[in-house]
Parts: structure tokens; sequence; C-alpha cells
């Protein structure tokens, strides 16, 4: 089992070993995506590049949390911004880095989700081929109440799972709860699963997955992505920039004060 501060791998599950299980758990109770678990995160997808014994990865994350997404006390971006536009479009650049890593993956990816998946969390959850959710989980997409663009390549892959409306309603709506019974009338996850379960269906999911012949699963998984994302970069290219040009208005600092203060913001548009 290969360990990092926050995530750990396990490989050699399933039949013939071809499952592998990464768990992300900060032992806090929200499991928010720091810089530092980001990295953590990508190097784990990473890690499976050169691994041809590995079909299907499951990825999870604490009993109760999957992940708040991003952590706004992390003082790195902060620091970033003081150093100028260039550090901080790196700064910013970590957490699509990670979804793409994930997203390129040529093993079969699913998602088990417990408790909340929020933000940075349903934008990686969605980078995956398949979502696992307990019935008491809920999804949140709060970027924009904070003043923000939902980014990291996320809003494409919801079109693709959601179609347009239901996006829109996702991502607009940003204070209100998505339950997972919603989640799955909606199709942004597939599978339901009592609370408590999910990882348990995600790896029998990932059993059945993995007894099929590994080759042409790959290239069905390739197939499919390609021809569905075909037209993805043309939308989400600019969403970085887009990211950076938020963080430098009114609304933002607004939203991301009301929030740690708890009230409603005032956004002015500007």
């Amino acid at each position: 089992m290969a360990t990092d501060e926050h995530v750990t791998i396990e490989r050699g599950l399933g039949p013939d070993g071809r499952v592998a299980l990464v768990r992300f758990d900060r032992g806090d109770a929200i499991n928010a995506l720091s810089p530092s678990a980001m990295r953590q995160l990508r190097a784990a997808a990473r890690s499976f590049e050169d691994d041809i014994e590995t079909s299907v990865v499951v990825l999870t994350g604490s009993a109760r949390a999957f992940s708040a997404g991003f952590d706004l006390k992390n003082d790195e971006r902060k620091a970033s911004a003081d150093e100028g536009l260039g550090a901080l479009r790196r700064s910013i650049a970590v957490g699509p880095r990670m979804c793409r890593a994930w997203h390129e993956m040529e093993q079969v990816t699913i998602a088990a989700i417990e408790g909340f998946c929020i933000g940075g969390g349903a934008a990686l959850a969605v980078s995956l081929d398949f979502r696992v959710c307990a019935r008491g989980a809920h999804f949140r997409i709060p970027e924009v109440a904070l003043g923000m663009n939902m980014s990291w390549g996320s809003i494409p892959r919801m079109l693709q799972l959601m179609g347009p409306a239901r996006t829109k309603q996702a991502v607009m709506l940003a204070s209100e709860r998505i339950q997972a019974e919603q989640a799955y009338e909606w199709g942004l996850v597939e599978h339901l699963a009592e609370d408590g379960s999910a990882l348990a269906a995600a790896m029998a999911l990932a059993n059945r997955i993995a007894a099929e012949p590994p080759l042409p699963v790959k290239m069905t998984k390739a197939t499919v992505n390609r021809l569905s994302g075909a037209l993805d970069d043309l939308a989400s290219h600019m969403d970085l920039d887009q990211f950076v040009l938020t963080t430098k208005s009114e609304d933002f600092n607004e939203g991301v004060a009301a929030f740690f203060e708890r009230r409603p913001p005032r956004f002015r548009g500007r």
C-alpha cells in the first residue's frame, strides 16, 4: 500500500488483482481540498499511467465527506496572489490539473461518495467515469455564491451528464443542495447505495468491470470519452483565466467574506 499525507493507494484487489482503491481522507470533518491534497490526488492518478495490471480505480473520501471542495482558509493562494498574476495562475491551475489527471486515466474510475460533495469535490467527482452515492449524501456547487465561476473543466462534464438546464440549475442556484435521489434522477450519479455502503457498492461495480476483458474495456472508455468530449476544450480552456478574473472582483471578496461571516452576500456586479 502506497501512503501519502492525505492519500493512500491499495492495489491488487478484486478479480485477478485488477482493482485499486484510492482513499482521500484528511482526518477531519470536511475533507477540504488544500493545494497539497490536490497535488497528492493528481500524483495518485498519474501513478497508474504505466500500470497495465489495474483495470479499475475506486476513489473515496472519508466516511463523513467525499470533499467540501477547495480549502478557502489555505494561505497558499493568498501568498501566490501577492506574488503577481503569473503566480496566481500557477496556484489556481492545481485544481484543474488534478481533475484532468483523473479524467484522462486509462483505467475505469469510480467515485464512492458519502456525506457531502461540494464545489471542487463535485468537480473531482464528475472527472471520473461513474459515481456511486449514498442516499444520505448531497452535492452543492457554491462557486457562484462566492462570486466566482465554476471552473476546473467541470461545466462540460456536468453538461454531458445532466444536460443544459440541469447544469445551469446546479451551478447558478448555488445555495441549493442536490440530494442523492435528485442527483440520480438528473444523471449526476449512476448508482445509489445505503448510507455507509457507497464504497462497498463501488467496489462491487469495480469487480464486475474488472472481470471483463481489460483491453476492450479501456478502448471503449477512450472512444466514448473522445467522442463525447470532442468540443470540451472550446468551452473550458478559458475557465482558469475566468476564475482569475473573478478573484479580482469586489463580488468575490464580498462572497468569501459573507461565507465566513455566515451572512447573506450583497453582490453589486463589480
